[in-house]
């Protein structure tokens, strides 16, 4: 008997729909329905703090919006952070396993918390609180035209050291396309590793407020189908368990910003491999320009990291 496809209901969850408390998003790897990647997003008023236990996992705290103090025993960080996700690249932390962290914001703010537990063999990472400046975050521009996108390597292999803690935001131009060609890494073999994923998005307003809208793809047959086409909004999360994702797709008019949080059981490495009906589709981006949006002055990518 043929197994039904997960769907929108299962995998995308709008916004508040995952909130807690003064946590906007709180989804451990257990209520995603899986074991490894996790995340928390907490939303704080100008002069509140919050805490958070990380028991098995390795966590970051980046902020999206503000600045905030963050303590764990007798360390402490204080994090700059941005005016927005728009605005470029965060300074962050990184939080070892084991740690009572609390987090304060004078002025108040939203802080994303990817997190993976770490159990069995990984590389050894210092323990404790680690910082990282916002200068030191690689910053890469993927695509062309109207494939453009910037992506910010917080915690990548060769970019950070982690247990198994994978994370890059990208920020792509109203009216383009990312997560394109769609890809996979739900299996360990040659070219690709097993990971559980996580799409946190925001949005762009209009002029007047309007709240901006993007489109997410994640399909798949076989033994697992899945088959998801979501409207999303600021706010929302889409789970890729496994199966193909992309495009993800933003509505002219409204730049999108999405969070990837990734884990799983095998070495930590980001190897995909794309939808063979549409790999091809790497090769048309030679000789074509960037979306000039995405570049500064100097026509490289633009210090800011923001759109421009």
């Amino acid at each position: 008997m043929s197994m039904p496809a997960l769907g929108n209901a299962e995998l995308h969850h709008r916004a508040g729909a995952l909130a807690n408390g003064p946590w906007s998003v709180d989804l451990s790897a257990s209520r995603a329905g899986w074991s490894w990647s996790s995340l928390r997003v907490l939303d704080l008023a100008a002069g509140q703090s919050a805490g958070l236990a990380t028991g098995e996992e390795e966590v970051l705290v980046l902020p999206l919006t503000g600045s905030c103090l963050v303590r764990s025993g007798q360390q402490e960080l204080a994090l700059q952070g941005r005016a927005s996700v728009f605005a470029g690249p965060s300074d962050f932390a990184y939080v070892a396993p084991g740690q009572e962290l609390t987090l304060e914001s004078r002025d108040g703010g939203r802080f994303a918390l990817p997190g993976a537990k770490v159990g069995g063999q990984g590389p050894t990472v210092p323990e404790g609180l680690r910082y990282q400046a916002a200068r030191a975050v690689p910053v890469e521009l993927r695509g062309a035209g109207n494939c453009s996108r910037r992506v910010v390597n917080y915690c990548m292999p060769g970019t950070f050291d982690a247990r198994r803690l994978m994370a890059c935001e990208v920020v792509t131009p109203a009216g383009n396309w990312s997560s394109y060609p769609p890809h996979k890494h739900d299996e360990d073999r040659p070219g690709e590793t097993q990971l559980e994923e996580i799409y946190y998005f925001e949005l762009a307003r209009g002029p007047g407020g309007e709240d901006g809208a993007a489109y997410q793809r994640v399909y798949g047959a076989g033994p697992r189908p899945v088959d998801v086409l979501a409207e999303v909004h600021g706010g929302d999360v889409v789970l890729i368990p496994h199966g193909y994702h992309g495009p993800s797709m933003a509505a002219p008019g409204y730049d999108m910003y999405y969070l990837n949080v990734m884990a799983g059981p095998g070495p930590r490495a980001w190897l995909a491999s794309d939808d063979p009906e549409h790999a091809w589709v790497r090769a048309s981006w030679q000789g074509k320009e960037v979306d000039p949006r995405l570049l500064g002055d100097d026509g490289h990518a633009a210090d800011n990291g923001g759109v421009q």
